[in-house]
């Protein structure tokens, strides 16, 4: 069963990659724009109701003594009138325009949180069942280890499923842990001249259902203790997807000055207009209370920043006839 440690770094990743994000400081600063602009409004109609109270007491004084004098305070009245009012016009078309686009910011903002809400709510019911499935099994089959008297290869076969589902949980519980990281900006990066082929050869072979092909030796720079993070949730993703009867392609080339490191499956495939949504945080195809497919929406997020820390590119392509590559483009 999971220690407390193991439980405590899980809730701490849960509190990391869920913080709320920081309220927006254009909204405070149309906030402050607002007051200046009523305190500016408000100057400008007393002031010109004193300058029109003025004028209108001279005009009394002098409509009998000079009448030409009354003319002359009535249009100059009326120029300032004018002036006013398009500096106040002006000063409105100028406060309704940045109005609208506080409005058109905060509504976007409100949104962008209501999506990050609603897959922060599918993270926590993905992450609840991904974390009792495998405990449930480890439990089952150490009871029946206990109580039960096996024979070797029986024995074995129980093991092997326990060490499937501790590597299940162990998988779960590094990518909370890299998302907190990241969002923390505590992911350190020691990029060095590595044999890629070596590398990727020695994380494919425990999967029995991925096949690799690489023509010749490849030397690219990366990261030894995040690289292998990227390539194994790109096959776990295609285990989601495609199934872990299907075969799933791994293939290592050389293509000019790059390398390309790619996981074909031959599963549902991605639609075109989710191609890019994947790679954000929590993000999953589909309703979390109806879909079959197991996982957290952190893989995929995982993988674009860790690419992108490596200098590197990724895509997503049609594979034929049906599912999907992931394209890594390292630039040597």
């Amino acid at each position: 069963m999971p220690s407390v440690s193991f439980l405590l770094e899980i809730c701490t990743g849960f509190k990391m990659i869920s913080k709320k994000p920081q309220s927006p400081f254009f909204f405070y600063l149309l906030v402050t724009y607002v007051l200046l602009q009523f305190l500016w409004w408000g100057w400008l109609l007393i002031n010109l109701n004193n300058d029109i109270y003025d004028l209108k007491s001279s005009i009394n004084l002098l409509q009998h003594e000079n009448p030409a004098m009354v003319i002359e305070k009535g249009n100059e009245l009326e120029h300032k009138l004018h002036l006013r009012w398009m500096m106040i016009v002006g000063e409105g078309v100028v406060f309704i325009s940045l109005l609208l686009l506080g409005i058109m910011h905060v509504v976007k903002t409100q949104k962008k949180e209501a999506e990050l809400g609603a897959r922060q709510k599918n993270f926590l019911l993905s992450v609840t069942h991904e974390l009792k499935s495998p405990i449930a099994g480890i439990k089952i089959a150490t009871e029946t280890l206990l109580k039960r008297e096996l024979d070797k290869e029986k024995q074995t076969e129980i093991l092997n499923r326990v060490l499937t589902d501790t590597d299940r949980l162990n998988q779960l519980v590094e990518n909370i842990l890299t998302a907190a990281k990241i969002d923390e900006g505590k992911h350190v990066f020691d990029l060095r001249d590595t044999d890629l082929t070596d590398l990727v050869t020695k994380l494919c072979k425990p999967y029995t259902n991925v096949k690799f092909i690489a023509t010749e030796t490849v030397f690219c720079k990366v990261d030894s203790l995040s690289f292998p993070s990227i390539l194994n949730n790109l096959i776990d993703n295609a285990h989601k997807y495609a199934g872990s009867e299907n075969e799933i392609t791994v293939a290592l080339k050389k293509e000019n000055s790059a390398v390309i490191l790619s996981v074909a499956d031959n599963g549902a495939g991605i639609p075109d207009a989710e191609k890019e949504k994947v790679f954000e945080k929590f993000y999953r195809i589909g309703n979390e209370e109806t879909r079959s497919a197991k996982g957290t929406g952190l893989g995929l997020y995982i993988v674009n920043y860790l690419v992108l820390r490596h200098g590197a590119s990724i895509a997503i392509k049609n594979n034929k006839p049906k599912g999907c590559i992931f394209e890594i483009r390292f630039n040597k």
